[in-house]
């Protein structure tokens, strides 16, 4: 296996656990949290409502796009500022994500990821379309 194919196959692994990661908390927030309490929590740490929307949408849509492989880079750019507010979020909770309230730990590797994705491209099995002028081409 040429070092090429590994790394193919390495950004598809990473960018499909991602995507997945994204689904499940975006449905979270819609199906367990619920999207009024979603909003109640944003709001209950001084942000405006309407980004928990925003999240919610990005989550989702961010992580079907990731698992289809679909502007990978360009998605994976888009995702990192949620992981980075949920970092500073649980920044007040410690290190580690098993602490009461979930510490940085989790999120601060997951934008991490993100970046390294956004470096590999979609790899094997991703969904190719055409460049649209401003949104870089699925590699």
């Amino acid at each position: 296996m040429t070092s090429q194919h590994s790394a193919d196959y390495a950004a598809l692994l990473l960018r499909t656990a991602s995507g997945v990661a994204f689904l499940a908390h975006g449905l979270l927030k819609v199906f367990v949290f619920t999207i009024p309490g979603t909003v109640g929590f944003f709001e209950s740490l001084g942000l405006p409502g309407f980004l928990a929307y925003l999240t919610i949408i990005a989550e989702i849509g961010g992580g079907l796009a990731l698992i289809a492989g679909v502007y990978t880079r360009a998605v994976a750019l888009a995702l990192v500022p949620i992981l980075l507010g949920a970092t500073y979020v649980h920044s007040g909770n410690g290190w580690l994500f098993s602490n009461e309230g979930g510490g940085w730990e989790f999120p601060a590797f997951w934008a991490v990821a993100l970046l390294a994705n956004a470096l590999l491209g979609s790899g094997a099995y991703a969904v190719k379309l055409p460049n649209v002028r401003g949104v870089a081409t699925p590699a």
